[in-house]
């Protein structure tokens, strides 16, 4: 079962002039249920233009776009933000979290536009927060946690509502080497043994190897789409 379809998708901005340009052009592919996709590509090659129309954050020019077989210009506006909220869980670079709060309530703060029981958030935000090895830190604020563990709180937050698909943006792009192969090991470790769908986004060879399939994107256009051959393996020790 494929969760994303795309066909013939196109992003063009205008300037307010005659002039435009196209971030986008002809890009069709698909993403099943359960798989690991990654997309790379250098700076100014779509790939965050890409991640923001599969997130729902901002809509194409041209092209079709399904997500859960449904055509996604169907969607009103309510209904597309009940499904970034409930069916998508993001991950960003710059973690994006409250830092005068604690990790369990930056982890429960999806689930107060969710149609999920108030008597529910604290069973399911402490399980996430456990998913990703932070149980013990679950009562700290976030500004007294490293950049790794920052960014495992932002994993937890993504995985609160049991979304359908993870989008990850450059998740270890403001991390050093040790802290970003922990990250890694949990978002391959979240696809491999729980199933879940990820999409991430980065221009690192050696995160994107994670993946068991890289699309890489130059000027807008799918250059490749290939399975890894020699995907890499999450380290068992990765919790601290």
């Amino acid at each position: 079962m494929n969760v994303i379809e795309v066909e013939h998708l196109e992003k063009t901005y205008a300037d307010g002039s005659d002039t435009a340009t196209t971030a986008l052009r002809d890009v069709s592919f698909t993403v099943r249920a359960g798989e690991f996709l990654a997309i790379m590509g250098p700076s100014g090659s779509g790939k965050s233009t890409l991640l923001h129309l599969l997130g729902l954050l901002d809509t194409p020019t041209s092209g079709q776009y399904r997500f859960d077989g449904k055509e996604v210009e169907s969607y009103g506006r309510d209904e597309q933000a009940y499904i970034r909220n409930a069916k998508m869980g993001f991950v960003f670079q710059a973690f994006n979290l409250l830092p005068r709060t604690t990790v369990l309530e930056n982890v429960k703060l999806p689930l107060v536009y969710s149609q999920v029981p108030e008597k529910r958030w604290d069973e399911m935000a402490r399980h996430a927060v456990e998913a990703v090895g932070l149980g013990h830190r679950q009562q700290h604020q976030t500004s007294e946690l490293s950049g790794g563990e920052r960014q495992r709180v932002a994993i937890a937050r993504a995985l609160v509502n049991s979304p359908q698909v993870i989008f990850a943006d450059e998740p270890t792009g403001n991390l050093d080497s040790k802290s970003g192969q922990a990250v890694m090991s949990i978002i391959q470790r979240l696809n491999q043994e729980q199933g879940r769908t990820i999409v991430l986004i980065t221009h690192e060879t050696a995160t994107a190897e994670h993946a068991e399939r890289i699309i890489r994107l130059k000027d807008g256009v799918i250059e490749s789409d290939e399975k890894v051959v020699n995907r890499l393996h999450p380290d068992d020790n990765y919790v601290k």
